[in-house]
């Protein structure tokens, strides 16, 4: 491991630690490098497990050409969820520990079976999912402005915060996420909307996408563990006291709170 790889994951480490963003790493890894900048992730992720945290998933990032445009990258990436990252039952989400949080609606995916196969085909990736569910991702940047290229997102695992899980699974039979519909509100006014179209053209197809790099990484997706899709639609910014609601057809409603900055 080069001396770039440890620095700029312990530049990100450090911003997560102190709650204060960071510079991009780009100046030690490049912009584009995409296999580098996914080496240093992987130094974040093997620290988090050396500490005692348990991997729940992957999350599946910048799969809505909006969001893309938002952030000026043109591909998706992956990051690593992990179960501290599930806030599906807590009535408030605390402040504390998100530097710069932005939300997004999407679907999530539970697994039923391992994707490591050589086949990976459409059939496979829609047999290996156990359920589906409305979700909320709340991504979040330790790089100071969102100022991002595609390796400094990367790096910083996918740009991932926290989930919120619906709780309220629907097998695939019932629905087909390609035509499903999203609407977000916040505090009660719509930011947001999409179709599942607008996550790669179908969220299957990110799912299978995600399915074939991890695999090819030598980390693929197992039984069990949840993947967030991918957004539907624009994110947005909140702040301490923020409600957020999205309503996803076929799969019903998933809703966020956060902390007022007296509970934070």
């Amino acid at each position: 491991m080069n001396s770039s790889t440890v620095a700029a994951a312990e530049r990100l480490a450090h911003a997560q630690r102190t709650g204060v963003p960071c510079a991009p790493v780009r100046d030690l890894i490049g912009a584009a490098d995409i296999g580098l900048a996914y080496r240093v992730q992987r130094v974040g992720v093997d620290r988090r497990i050396g500490a005692g945290e348990r991997v729940a998933g992957r999350k599946i990032g910048l799969t809505a050409p909006v969001v893309q445009h938002q952030l000026g990258v043109d591909q998706p990436d992956f990051g690593v969820l992990f179960d501290r990252m599930d806030v599906s039952d807590l009535d408030e989400i605390p402040a504390n520990g998100l530097l710069q949080p932005r939300v997004e609606a999407e679907i999530a995916f539970r697994l039923g079976a391992d994707l490591d196969g050589p086949d990976l085909g459409p059939d496979v990736i829609r047999a290996a999912v156990q359920h589906a569910e409305a979700a909320i991702e709340i991504v979040d940047s330790r790089i100071q402005n969102w100022d991002i290229s595609i390796a400094d997102t990367i790096a910083d695992n996918a740009s991932s915060g926290l989930f919120v899980l619906s709780g309220r699974p629907v097998p695939l039979s019932y629905f087909e996420p390609a035509m499903v519909v999203m609407r977000m509100t916040v505090d009660g006014v719509e930011v947001s909307a999409g179709t599942g179209r607008d996550c790669l053209g179908d969220p299957l197809a990110a799912l299978a996408w995600l399915a074939r790099t991890a695999r090819d990484l030598g980390d693929p997706l197992r039984a069990g563990e949840v993947v967030l899709s991918g957004a539907l639609g624009r994110m947005v910014t909140v702040g301490p006291g923020t409600r957020v609601h999205a309503e996803i057809s076929s799969l019903g409603s998933v809703s966020a709170v956060f902390a007022g900055k007296d509970n934070a």
